[in-house]
This record gives structure tokens, C-alpha cells and sequence, in this order.
């Protein structure tokens, strides 16, 4: 009796930076790895795009897994400095994502000084001709909800770190291919339980995609020192070793009809690093698998 496979139908991937694809997917896509997203800081610089999709098509083309989305990590509110060319990437990415199979591209939404208020208008201008340009590509936006260091009043990087805010955008730009890439992860480092508000911007149909990042929360600390003492509070973790329960984040992604993947964020975890990257980020990859379910087994004909 022959072996049935099948898919499960929300894929568990990981990271990889885009300059590095071409070396690094050959060597960890035996591990099990069923989805990819390749990421650029600030710039594609000199990468042939459409010369890597050749390339990444080529290499996955023999195994069942696909790029889930393309990332750039910059400023484009500002293009100031090193995000001079940021606003400039997020277009070449839409404009190759269908090369690589995918219809996501994913980032910051950027930031102006001062408060999150003050950058709405400017990301309305941005996004809303980025919108647009999608569109007519077929192409998603989401943007990660990292604070990169920021709060409401100050900041560098992103103001879609905080529900509040994404009313806001979502508000001044009600385009349906604008949502989140969405981690619990950078919730709770503000404190936020990611359980309910997991459930709330689901039904929201916002959530593109979410990142495989949890982080620990050390909650004698917070209870002795607050959250603005000498003492570290919270570690971001890599799925398995931290306070999600991501039994029932997939559970509830499921129940929402989600369709993406979960693709893991390494490289930030405070003791699975440097030469335990791989070991932590491959336990991660086991973990969600069984999170997920475990092997498929189909039901009695």
C-alpha cells in the first residue's frame, strides 16, 4: 500500500536574506522547510532580481515549497540616508514577486519623526501609489509589526507596531491589498496578550502572513522593577523555547480560514544562536510541524 502525502495547508518556513538564497536554501531545505521568505534591509542594491528568481525557481523546483513573500526592511516615508533607495526596492519587488511565485511583499512601513499621528498623511501618499502599483500586479503589502526601538511619540522605523495605529492606517488607506505580517512576538514585548488580538484582526481579513518569532516575558522582573528598571523583561525567542502557545495560534489561524504561512525569524534568540542558529531554528520547525498536527493521516475510505 503505497504512502499518501499531502501538504498541510498552512506551510511552516523560514527566513533567509535574499543576497544569500542562491547558497544557503540548497544546503537547509533538507531539513523540511516548506515555505521561504527572502529579505532585503533597506535595499535590493545591485541583486538581478529576476536573474535570482531563475536561480531560486531552479533550486526548489524538485521539492514541494515555494517563496511565501518577498521583504524589504527600510524607511521609504523618509528615504533619507541608507533608505535613499528603499521606496525604489518595494517597486522592483512588486514588480518581480509573480517570478518567484509569490503575490506577497512584505516590510516597514517607514516613519517620520515625532508622533505616529504625524507620519499618517505621508503614509498615505507612499503606500496609496505603491497600492496602486500592486494592484495592477496582482501583488499584496503587509507590513511586520516591529517597533524597531520605537513608541507612539518617537521613532525611526515603523508605526505599524501597535493596534492603534493600524486603525489608523487602515483608516486613511482602506486599500484591500494592504494588511499585516503579523508576529506575537513583537506584542508582547509591549505586553500585549497576542491571543485575542490574533482573533480580532483575523476576522478583520488583515493578517497576509505571520512570522514564526515568540518572545519570554519575565514577569518577576516586571512585577519587581516595572518595565523601565536596569533589568531586561523580555527575550525575543524562536518558536519552542518561549510563552506562546502556538497550538492555538495555528488552531485559530485555521478556524479563520488562513491560507499563508508561518515562516520562522531567527537570529534572535538570546541562547539558540550563533552556533545553535540552525539547531534552534530546525527545532522550531519540528515544533510548529507538530503544532500543526503532526504527519498528515488520511480519514477511512
Amino acid at each position: 500500500m503505497g504512502t499518501v502525502q499531502k501538504t498541510e495547508h498552512i506551510r511552516i518556513g523560514t527566513l533567509v536574506a535574499g543576497r544569500d538564497a542562491v547558497r544557503v536554501l540548497p544546503q537547509i531545505t533538507p531539513y523540511g522547510f516548506e515555505s521561504y521568505s527572502l529579505t532585503f534591509w533597506q535595499t535590493t542594491g545591485t541583486t538581478d532580481l529576476r536573474e535570482l528568481a531563475r536561480q531560486v525557481r531552479e533550486i526548489l523546483e524538485p521539492h514541494d515549497v515555494v517563496i511565501s513573500s518577498l521583504s524589504i526592511f527600510g524607511n521609504a516615508l523618509t528615504g533619507e540616508g541608507t533608505n535613499s533607495d528603499t521606496y525604489a526596492s518595494w517597486e522592483r519587488l512588486i514588480d518581480v514577486a509573480e517570478e518567484f511565485g509569490t503575490d506577497l511583499v512584505t516590510g516597514f512601513t517607514g516613519r517620520l519623526p515625532g508622533v505616529i499621528e504625524d507620519s499618517i498623511p505621508r503614509y498615505r501618499e507612499v503606500f496609496g501609489e505603491l497600492s496602486k502599483r500592486a494592484t495592477h500586479k496582482g501583488v499584496r503589502l503587509a507590513f511586520e509589526n516591529c517597533d524597531m526601538g520605537g513608541t507612539w511619540y518617537q521613532g525611526d522605523w515603523n508605526i505599524a507596531h501597535n493596534p492603534a495605529a493600524w486603525e489608523m492606517m487602515f483608516n486613511a488607506l482602506p486599500a484591500d491589498n494592504i494588511g499585516l505580517q503579523w508576529e506575537p512576538c513583537h506584542q508582547m514585548v509591549s505586553l500585549i496578550d497576542p491571543i485575542p488580538q490574533l482573533r480580532k484582526w483575523l476576522s478583520t481579513g488583515k493578517i497576509f502572513n505571520v512570522h514564526g518569532k515568540d518572545a519570554t516575558i519575565a514577569w518577576d522582573i516586571v512585577r519587581e522593577c516595572g518595565i523601565h528598571g536596569p533589568k531586561q523583561f523580555v527575550w525575543h525567542r524562536t518558536p519552542g523555547f518561549g510563552d506562546t502557545n502556538w497550538t492555538d495560534v495555528i488552531s485559530i489561524l485555521r478556524q479563520h480560514g488562513y491560507g499563508g504561512s508561518i515562516d520562522i525569524e531567527g537570529f534572535h534568540d538570546p541562547v539558540y544562536r550563533d552556533e545553535l542558529e540552525m539547531t534552534g531554528q530546525v527545532h522550531a520547525l519540528k515544533y510548529l510541524k507538530q503544532c500543526r498536527g503532526g504527519d498528515f493521516v488520511p480519514n477511512p475510505s
